[in-house]
């Protein structure tokens, strides 16, 4: 073979050598690129300023921690059953008009009693077993109250007094040392907070759920006379009724009362009893077995309308209207007269019928409300004595 001949080979080798080698590099870099964009946000076509790929995705933000909350307190929410005397008729005229009319609703006179039992959620306050609830989980007539503490033990409970105007109870268990939630000031309490409800809903015992302050303040819903209630979104069902309202530092900020509801259920809407009034309650009725409101005796009022303000000749719209009262009322004894808006208690506009009830049930016995009303459309100002308010006692056995 000629020099000519060898050299033209050796060429044509090196020529193919060379193209595999630039393949098995082009062959790399292909798979290396997949890598590369599974690691780094996707970019637009612009060039992007020096450095931008090593800046860090934000971290998804995480739901608030409730475990160490949860296990610190559960245990001190309680069960509670209530044995009610319920008598109910035997007659035959039972639901005939004119036996009820007579009778009423007096199951005793043609009857026989029988037990009801009810069951809702209890939280205690004190380690020596002060125990707070709902009053209409023990119910009228009560019988008997059965409180099952954290370690699943049933004891027996004293009622030390009740209060219908909050629907909040205050019990007593015989023993020491029992779990505690500390107190929470109720007045600390935000729009949007995170909270945690426990209680016992369809007696499953201590059952926890999250959520959050949906309002403050919230009145005129028609639970309870005097309205000032926390709402929350934390799920709340049939069971829960005074179980625990609980912030992140572990704190009791207000006992759970009731749901907003079309079908029985949860739909968002719970209602608590905000923890400083649940204070004042238990503080009176530990004193004096009963809660010591101000009265300026029976008086009825209505929010003021666009049209009664018009036919009252108001000028605005601020004020409740007087629509009944008792004449051996206080306020009545005083000057104060159906038809009368009441404009401001004490320095304070009032805006609905729930402000104004708060107002004079908080104020001091003994003390006097100044009130600006206007009557045909003249101001004037009334100065009506603080009562004390005689409450209708419930029968307990």
């Amino acid at each position: 073979m000629s020099l000519t001949k060898l050299l033209r080979k050796l060429f044509v080798v090196g020529i193919l050598l060379a193209g595999v080698l630039v393949g098995i590099v082009l062959s790399g870099r292909a798979t290396d690129q997949p890598d590369v964009l599974a690691l780094t946000p996707a970019r637009s076509s612009t060039s992007a300023p020096a450095g931008a790929e090593q800046a860090a995705a934000p971290a998804p933000t995480a739901g608030p921690d409730f475990t160490r909350v949860a296990a610190q307190t559960v245990r001190a929410v309680t069960n509670i059953s209530s044995v009610q005397v319920v008598r109910r008729s035997t007659s035959p005229f039972a639901n005939d008009p004119f036996f009820q009319y007579f009778f009423g609703d007096q199951g005793d006179v043609f009857g026989r009693s029988r037990a009801q039992q009810s069951l809702g959620s209890g939280v205690v306050v004190s380690s020596d077993g002060l125990v707070v609830t709902n009053n209409h989980v023990l119910g009228d007539d009560v019988a008997e109250v059965t409180v099952t503490v954290g370690d699943q033990r049933d004891v027996k409970a004293k009622i030390i007094g009740v209060d219908s105007w909050t629907d909040l109870a205050l019990l007593k268990i015989e023993g020491k040392g029992f779990p505690v939630i500390p107190w929470g000031d109720s007045s600390r309490l935000r729009v949007a907070e995170w909270v945690m409800a426990v209680g016992n809903p369809f007696s499953l015992n201590q059952t926890v759920t999250l959520g959050i302050v949906s309002a403050l303040g919230r009145a005129n819903v028609g639970i309870t006379q005097y309205e000032d209630f926390i709402q929350t979104d934390a799920a709340i069902n049939p069971g829960n009724s005074g179980g625990a309202l609980i912030n992140a530092r572990g704190e009791l900020v207000g006992i759970n009362t009731a749901i907003f509801s079309e079908s029985g259920g949860y739909q968002g809407i719970g209602f608590a009893v905000p923890s400083n009034l649940v204070r004042r309650v238990v503080d009176d009725l530990q004193k004096f077995g009963r809660v010591r409101r101000g009265s300026i005796g029976y008086v009825q009022v209505i929010p003021l309308s666009g049209r009664l303000a018009d036919e009252l000749r108001a000028p605005g719209n601020d004020g409740v209207v007087v629509n009944e009262m008792s004449r051996d009322s206080a306020a009545y004894r005083n000057g104060l007269e159906p038809g009368d808006i009441i404009i401001s208690v004490n320095g304070t506009t009032i805006t609905d019928p729930s402000q104004f009830v708060r107002l004079i049930a908080d104020s001091s016995i003994g003390s006097s409300a100044q009130m600006v009303v206007l009557r045909e459309g003249r101001r004037s100002t009334l100065r009506i004595p603080i009562e004390a308010q005689q409450e209708r006692r419930v029968r307990r056995r």
